[in-house]
């Protein structure tokens, strides 16, 4: 038995999630810790997705002020759990997706591992997705893996959900390999349009969505857009999904209510869901949400009611909390860095084939 901790900061970019891990044959959660971004970090992170001045100089100091804030979180949650740094084995950090371009060669996260390590006295493994895409890979969807080695075996036919800034499936089929890939926008547009019209940042329950009607013709247009149509494997970001994107399409039109724009968009993220999942598994025996789209009332309600008689419901049903998947996802692929087990599936990202993922930032 080893303690891992996780550390996921994601393309919401609302803050970090950091777990604490017990690993034996199996992942179990043990404590878990959320540290919300300052204002002017998330603001300093998000204006690196785009081309900007000064790049290099900025992304240098918003990673050593992410790994302080990602360092501190970290103490905090051992604090909680009263257990020592020495107790544990390893932190897996996932840094802070800045671009993510694997058909031009590249993907970056950022977070100075090494700063990680000073600052926690714990041996970092980061740097997860470089050597995927090395290997001819997508570097994402990194957790289908981690989904096979939590619930495979179970001998039926289920697909996980993560609905984070963006969604992506995980497919369990009895006896097969993982599938997984990307479906498009999870949460991130939604996020971006409350903002934008309320200053809310989210839509809490789906409730503002709910309030307007799903415009037609501009989800038509939405649904145009070629990744949608794209066979796997398939990875996506904020480089294709942005404000930009959405308002390119809304100007074909003259006024749209913003509510009817935000109902649009939850539509989008649904009908892209189910379309990838009854395409790929067409009778899944269940759909297990985590993410931050699994506290969404209106979307989990839209998605149970175009998959019909397929249950869906969130990952606490199998016993795993939905909201911490993803950073026991990347304590587990330390784990597996460290133990010399190849982490990516190529039928999920298309690499050459299995790599060991991650470097080490020793303690």
């Amino acid at each position: 038995m080893a303690l891992y901790i996780g550390v996921m900061s994601g393309t919401s970019l609302d803050g970090l999630d950091i777990a604490l891990v017990e690993q034996t044959e199996r992942t179990r959660l043990v404590a878990s810790h959320y540290v919300p971004l300052p204002e002017p970090l998330r603001a300093q992170l998000l204006s690196l997705c785009t081309t900007g001045e000064d790049e290099i100089a900025r992304a240098a100091l918003a990673e050593n002020a992410w790994s302080t804030l990602a360092a501190e979180g970290i103490k905090q949650l051992l604090a909680k759990a009263d257990v020592s740094p020495e107790r544990v084995r390893a932190v897996g950090s996932h840094g802070q997706t800045i671009r993510h371009e694997p058909a031009r060669g590249f993907t970056v996260q950022i977070g100075n591992p090494a700063l990680l390590a000073e600052r926690c006295g714990i041996t970092v493994v980061a740097d997860f997705r470089r050597r995927d895409v090395a290997a001819g890979g997508q570097g994402a969807p990194l957790v289908p893996a981690f989904h096979e080695a939590l619930f495979g075996g179970q001998g039926n036919a289920v697909a996980v959900l993560n609905i984070g800034g963006f969604s992506n499936l995980s497919l369990l089929r009895p006896g097969q390999p993982v599938l997984g890939f990307d479906c498009g926008p999870g949460n991130v547009l939604l996020d971006a349009w409350i903002y934008g019209c309320r200053g809310a940042p989210f839509d809490r329950n789906g409730h503002w969505a709910a309030s307007g009607q799903v415009h037609a013709p501009l989800l038509q247009r939405l649904l145009s857009d070629p990744f949608f149509t794209a066979t796997g494997p398939k990875s996506t970001g904020r480089e294709v999904f942005n404000l930009p994107w959405l308002h390119r399409h809304l100007n074909a039109f003259e006024s749209i209510a913003p509510q009817d724009v935000q109902a649009t968009l939850l539509e989008l993220t649904a009908r892209t869901i189910t379309e990838a999942l009854i395409q790929q598994m067409p009778s899944p025996e269940g759909v297990f949400v985590c993410g931050g789209g699994a506290h969404n009332g209106a979307l989990m309600a839209r998605l149970q009611a175009l998959l019909g008689g397929t249950p869906v419901a969130s990952t606490s049903a199998l016993q795993v909390d939905p909201d911490w998947m993803e950073a026991m996802a990347f304590a587990w692929l330390a784990h597996c860095c460290l133990e010399g087990i190849p982490a990516n599936r190529p039928e999920v990202t298309g690499s050459k084939g299995p790599r060991i993922l991650g470097a080490i930032y020793p303690a």
